[in-house]
């Protein structure tokens, strides 16, 4: 038998949607948190119909599971639970306050004004729950003048610099083709989260922790920021991709496609020199030492590229591995048909209502030698009959709240 995972018995609430702060609860989830998804219940149509609600990443398209459920959807939200609950109603209020009596952590990543209106915060709560946790997760923050601005990952791109540093010499500014402001703002909410959770199970007294997407954005500019900041040095766009100091390290053309080396320590270059059978170039003075390679990277560059353009990716995949840092830059079907996946475990299938064995990517962590358990992204207002039934409502009580649009 299993030994229990580490936040096995912890009770989150979250008042969620779309990416960043899903995200950040997931893990929480497959790390054995029992994470209750907080979302507005279905309202009733022109004719009479309940439709809409729910996590407006339910609606995301293109892609979706028989019942409209979306697999955008499931990227966020494996292992958690779903209660629907209207929290602009004094009966969904009431509700949401005996939920957090038995909890230890509300998170939320509504926009900056939101969670103050919505009785999100610690000072909302901790009369019904000293030890409560609670956490907050939004744009810009809930305590600056663009606390009601709404935001998003692209726009913290823009603004902290990284389209501006991304893309060849020249070009137009570029963003990542991935959200990854969301998925950093993610786990550093979740950081915060666990930080302040570990306090309150030691005090007994909860708090607020808060991030932001701007926030988490600009600290992760990390060292390009610290140069700029105290020498004036603003790193700008390499051609290839390159790292801005160590050379080679950057992106190369095999015979067919291309990869990329770095050679971020002196030895790797010497290495690589070596397995190519291209002493010559490790004897010519222009390449010397890494300031001198930095100051001939475009001559280098072309002399590497007659080189590696000889053989495809697989031989210098053989030839360098182990010795030298690389990797076939790879399109994203490549990249998720990688066998090495399979291996490693990162691929895995969960069962849903509706679709049988839907793939979905595994946790990267680990425990005890062993991927995280996966179940799949909860249908809308699946368990809400049972988290209302451990509150004390009985069956004519929840459909009374159900009929009255409160759950």
């Amino acid at each position: 038998m299993s030994p229990p995972l580490p936040l096995a018995g912890f009770r989150i609430i979250s008042v969620e949607q779309y990416g960043a702060g899903p995200y950040g609860t997931m893990h929480l989830a497959q790390l054995g948190a029992e994470v209750i998804k907080i979302e507005p219940p279905r309202v009733d149509g022109p004719n009479g119909e309940k439709v809409g609600g729910g996590d407006t990443a339910r609606a995301v398209g293109p892609h979706f599971l028989s019942k409209g459920e979306s697999l955008y959807f499931q990227a966020f939200n494996l292992n958690k639970k779903s209660l629907t609950l209207n929290l602009r109603t004094d009966e969904g209020q009431g509700i949401f306050r005996k939920l957090a009596a038995t909890s230890h952590v509300v998170a939320n990543n509504m926009r900056g004004d939101l969670p103050e209106k919505l009785g999100l915060t610690y000072d909302a709560l901790k009369e019904v729950n000293p030890a409560l946790v609670c956490a907050h997760l939004s744009a810009y923050g809930r305590d600056n003048e663009r606390a009601k601005w709404p935001g998003y990952d692209y726009l913290m791109q823009a603004e902290a610099g990284y389209c501006a540093v991304t893309g060849e010499p020249g070009s137009e500014p570029q963003r990542m083709g991935l959200s990854m402001v969301d998925f950093m703002t993610g786990t550093i909410f979740t950081i915060g989260l666990l930080a302040a959770l570990t306090d309150a199970q030691r005090t007994g007294k909860g708090r607020d922790v808060d991030t932001d997407l701007l926030s988490a954005a600009v600290h992760q500019t990390s060292y390009p920021a610290l140069w700029y900041m105290n020498e004036g040095d603003e790193t700008q766009r390499t051609p290839r991709s390159a790292h801005p100091t160590a050379t080679p390290s950057q992106m190369f053309k095999a015979a067919d496609g291309w990869m990329f080396v770095m050679c971020q320590l002196p030895k790797f270059w010497d290495i690589l020199t070596k397995r190519m059978g291209r002493n010559d170039l490790l004897a010519d003075p222009r390449f010397a030492t890494n300031a001198d390679r930095l100051a001939n990277r475009g001559a280098l560059t072309q002399l590497l590229d007659d080189e590696f353009s000889q053989q495809p990716m697989a031989h210098w995949q053989d030839l360098l591995a182990g010795y030298v840092p690389v990797a076939p830059v790879y399109e994203l079907a490549d990249a998720m048909d990688n066998p090495w996946l399979e291996t490693i475990g990162m691929r895995d299938k969960v069962d849903h209502p509706d679709r049988k064995n839907m793939e979905v990517l595994a946790s990267p962590i680990k425990l005890d030698g062993q991927r995280l358990p996966n179940r799949a992204a909860p249908l809308l207002g699946a368990d809400s009959d049972a988290v209302l039934s451990e509150l004390g409502y009985d069956d004519n009580t929840i459909a009374k709240l159900r009929d009255g649009g409160i759950v």
